[in-house]
């Protein structure tokens, strides 16, 4: 898969992009807004670990070992599952490991690589991502977090209120570790809560349904904070919404969670002597078969 350095400004990154090329403007995206099905993902996947530096060796934070396999690998999979078929993973610290695995291991993966010269923020990293967007509304996700959230009822959510951002919120109680999220009676953001103990609220679990057009509107800086300079300095004027599921949610960039990490999301071998006529086998293109 190719992969193409970013221009020093966005501007000529817009300018140079391939759907600005390919497609006349005002109609500039190939596929049509996601639906949940044939969907496309842009992955945070830029970060360093420095809080595992202990737990993992010097390596891109998604890279870290579970149970014998990148975290990423749990990252790609749940997302296949719900419909996602196009990826662009923003890499940044070693990027060349992560190009390794992805074309080794997921070499049929429809993916694209968008490689920064030098560390942008989340919003930057997610800006750059975005020029390499086919489809009108993308969902971004932190490469060191796996939410189990119904990713086709967020979308869906997200498009019938013609949001700007939606984020995938879990509902907590007894929060120490993160800010909360407040919404209005239809769901609206109305606040963000900085971090500290909270009897319950919901949390932000760093998945966002983003539309690319409205967010390229913004005219953001190349580098910026994505929670900070965009979600919590923008909510009260734009159409930013909360799409609530309490599903799992696990983020290894703390160390306790990343040994929970470990503990639950063990792939459990199927008892061989269970399987009778009645099982239908699929084999994935990407697996393996040994005698």
């Amino acid at each position: 898969m190719k992969n193409y350095i970013l221009p020093q400004t966005h501007k000529g990154a817009l300018e140079n992009s391939l759907w600005m090329k390919q497609f006349p403007y005002k109609n500039i995206f190939q596929t049509p807004p996601f639906i949940g099905l044939g969907g496309e993902a842009v992955i945070l996947a830029g970060g360093l670990g420095t809080r595992l530096s202990n737990a993992i060796p010097a390596i891109p934070k998604c890279m870290a070992p579970v149970n014998g396999r990148p975290f990423l690998f749990y990252i790609i999979n749940y997302l296949r599952s719900q419909g996602i078929e196009n990826f662009i993973f923003s890499l940044g610290y070693k990027h060349e490991v992560v190009e390794a695995y992805l074309n080794d291991q997921f070499s049929t993966l429809n993916f694209q690589c968008s490689i920064e010269k030098e560390p942008l923020g989340t919003g930057g990293a997610v800006l750059a991502a975005c020029y390499k967007a086919r489809d009108e509304n993308v969902l971004v996700i932190n490469g060191d977090t796996l939410f189990r959230a119904t990713i086709p009822a967020a979308a869906a959510f997200h498009l019938s209120n013609n949001a700007a951002c939606t984020l995938l919120l879990k509902p907590m109680t007894n929060i120490d570790r993160f800010g909360v999220v407040e919404l209005n009676a239809d769901n609206r953001v109305s606040l963000f809560r900085e971090k500290k103990h909270y009897e319950k609220g919901y949390i932000n679990c760093g998945v966002y349904m983003l539309n690319v057009p409205v967010f390229f509107q913004e005219e953001l800086p190349d580098k910026f904070s994505f929670e900070k300079d965009y979600l919590e300095n923008l909510y009260k004027e734009r159409p930013f919404y909360g799409s609530i599921e309490d599903k799992y949610l696990v983020d290894i960039g703390a160390p306790d969670d990343y040994q929970r990490a470990q503990e639950e999301l063990r792939i459990t071998p199927v008892d061989l002597k269970t399987i009778d006529k009645n099982w239908t086998v699929f084999l994935d293109r990407d697996g393996v078969i040994n005698h």
